[in-house]
Parts: structure tokens; sequence; C-alpha cells
């Protein structure tokens, strides 16, 4: 692929993860005040969410070893038209539960397989995406690369809460915008979006495993960390309905502003910070544990709503630097040839954090509202005091593990 070429392909890419940025969130400001519209209680609302989270973790692995046989292109387009097909098919379940056609135990149960089935195609878009940009970057340039595609992923992000403005109008308006956005951003990508070349495949049912010393650093704080983020996204509704009175519909627009400001803040962080500081992988993990610190403890000690505003906007911006640090600290620690394996297991990260936070914050916060920020804070002092471990962990792996699938 040519240096103009390369190029082209990186900024169709980047144009695609904006609208799939979009996708991934415009549901998290809607389905609080959705699922208290249709009976159903907090644990049950995140539940939902960690079900499909767990489908994605599962599945994330499968489709970044199947990018490196079928190819980046062919796997994005499964994810994007997944995504399409699967939106409508979630939509159309909570259509009949908001209309009262079904209700109690087999809503429930419809809306988690509806999500199921969607997060199982939708989840091969990201670790493909990432793997393509593996392809298109040197090594040098590995983590600016990732930043990028972390910038416009959130920018998608910020823009997705902005969609979920749309709910004014209807709850459902949101989402069926999304579904059609995410078709023709599949239709985009198969016109416009180049293959990468293609380097030696991979050993015949070689996998990545977690535990490889090489990445095993980097799957401990990605964990983390993503858990932490979705046990704000998934419990930031109730917080700002409870502590606030709002309604249904308030509780949308206020926190799709949060969700905006914070996929703002990550914008700048991956955007300026990150591509203008040519800072290492595991030194970005190191400065943004603190700032991640102080968002928890900021949301369990406040109802305020412009400060609970701001502590997720300092949450985006300690994620904008450790998620670029994370991808390409994972990335830079295989070989070419293993780049869709470690994409699917480094993605696999955000979904099992989101498998993770959302149970344990709707629990946690049935039991008390502060107490799911309280303890996600104090899980970030322990992460931040363990960096030094998991550094020479990294370290040793680096220099005793052969590069193996």
């Amino acid at each position: 692929m040519t240096e103009f070429s390369e190029a082209r392909a990186k900024r169709i890419l980047l144009i695609s993860l904006v609208v799939v940025g979009m996708g991934f969130t415009v549901l998290f400001p809607i389905l609080a005040p959705v699922g208290r519209e249709m009976g159903l209680t907090e644990f049950q609302i995140t539940a939902i969410i960690g079900a499909s989270s767990i489908t994605v973790f599962l599945a994330s692995p499968r489709w970044g070893r199947l990018s490196d046989r079928l190819g980046r292109k062919a796997v994005i387009l499964i994810g994007l038209f997944g995504f399409a097909f699967g939106t409508f098919l979630f939509n159309g379940v909570i259509y009949l539960g908001l209309s009262a056609a079904i209700t109690g135990t087999t809503l429930f149960a419809a809306l988690v397989a509806s999500r199921m089935v969607h997060a199982a195609v939708m989840s091969a878009t990201m670790p493909a995406a990432n793997a393509f940009m593996a392809d298109i970057t040197s090594p040098e340039n590995r983590t600016k690369g990732m930043g990028a595609a972390g910038a416009a992923n959130n920018l998608g992000s910020m823009l997705g809460p902005a969609v979920a403005a749309l709910a004014v109008f209807s709850l459902l308006m949101p989402l069926w915008v999304m579904a059609a956005l995410a078709f023709l951003n599949g239709l985009f990508i198969w016109r416009f979006l180049p293959e990468p070349p293609r380097h030696n495949a991979p050993r015949p049912g070689a996998k990545m495993r977690y535990r490889d010393p090489r990445i095993f650093p980097f799957i401990i704080v990605g964990v983390t960390m993503f858990s932490g983020m979705a046990l704000v996204q998934q419990t930031m509704g109730f917080r700002f309905q409870d502590a606030l009175n709002l309604s249904a519909t308030e509780t949308a627009q206020a926190v799709g502003l949060g969700m905006m400001l914070s996929a703002a803040a990550s914008l700048l962080a991956q955007g300026v910070v990150v591509q203008r500081l040519s800072l290492a992988p595991f030194t970005l993990l190191r400065v943004a544990m603190p700032l991640l610190f102080l968002a928890f403890a900021t949301m369990a000690l406040t109802e305020s709503r412009w400060v609970l505003t701001a502590a997720m906007m300092v949450q985006g911006f300690g994620m904008g630097l450790a998620g670029p640090g994370f991808m390409a600290g994972a990335s830079l620690a295989v070989t070419a040839e293993e780049q869709g394996a470690v994409a699917g297991v480094a993605g696999s990260c955000g979904p099992l954090g989101f498998a993770i936070g959302p149970m344990l914050g709707g629990a946690l916060y049935q039991l008390q509202p502060t107490l799911p920020y309280a303890v996600a804070a104090g899980v970030y002092v322990v992460l931040f005091l363990s960096m030094g471990w998991l550094g020479r962990r990294l370290e040793k792996g680096a220099r005793g593990a052969e590069p193996r699938a």
C-alpha cells in the first residue's frame, strides 16, 4: 500500500469510527429512564448491558482472529451491518415493552436475548478496526495511531449523546436514527475502504492467551478501567434522576450532556495530548490513574448536577490518556502476524469491563447510591499502587517471552 493510499485508508477508517462511537453511546443516556418506564429494576436494566457485554467479551477474540484470515474489511462490514440489524431487533422489543404488549419476566428475557444477538455480531467491528490501524502504522507511530482511532471513536461518543437528545420527541427515536446511520456507515466502508496489506497468516487455530506475559499487565489495567467507565455510564442515569428529581426525558438530556462533555474531554486527551507528547504506553496509564480516582471520589461525594458533570469530564480525560496507552502497549508487545489476535483479546477487555461494571454498579446502587463510585475510587487507588509491580511484570514478559499466539 502506498503512502498516499495509507493516508486515505486511515482517514476513511477514522470517519467510520466516529459513527461506531455514536452507536456505542447513544443507548446509555436512554436505557435507564426507558427501563424504568417499562417497569424494570435498576439491576435488570444494568444486567441487559452486562449480558451483552459478556457476549462481546466472548466474541471479540474470535472476530479478531477471523480478521487475520478473512481480511479486516470483511469483518468490519459484518460488524457494521450486524449493528444495524441488531439495533432494529432490540428497538422492536423495547417498543413492545413500552406499549405493554409484553411485560415482566418475558420482557426482560426478550431484551436480554435481543441485545445479546445484537452484541454477538456488532462486536466484529472494533477488533478488526484496531488491527487495521496496527497494519497501517509503524511501531514508532503506533501509540499516535491508536490515539487517533480513540479520538475518532470518542468524537462519536460525544455525538452519540447528542443524538440521544432526540428523545425529547420520542424515547426510541435516537435508536432508530442510529440503526440507519450504522447501515449507511457499512455502505461507506464497503465502497471506499481498501484492504490493508496482509501479513503472514498465523498458525491454524492459534490463539492469544489473556495471561500471555507480553500483554498481561495491560489486560489487568484494561479490564479495571473499563469496569469503572461502565459503572458510571450505567448508574449515572439513576444518580441524576434520583438526586435531582428529574423526569425520564430530563434524565436522558442531563446524562447525555454529561457524556458528551466527557467524550469531548477524552477527545482533547487523545487528539491533542497523546498526539503531541511522545509518552510510552505504560507512562500514559500511570498518569491516567490519579485522574480516574479523582473523578470517582467526586461522584461519591456530591449530588450537584454540575459537579457530577465536571467529574464525568475528568473521567473522560483520564480515559482519553489510558485508552491509547492500553491498546498501543498491547499491540507493540506482539508480532505483526498477531495483530488481529491481540486486537481481539485487548478489544474484549472493554466488554468484560462493561459486563462487570453495570452489574456491580446496579447491585451497589440499590444498597446505597454513592457506593458504586466509592468502591470504584478505592479500586483505582489499589491499581495505581500496583503500577510498579505491573511494570516489572511487563518488562519480564518482554525479556522472557517468545512471540507466540
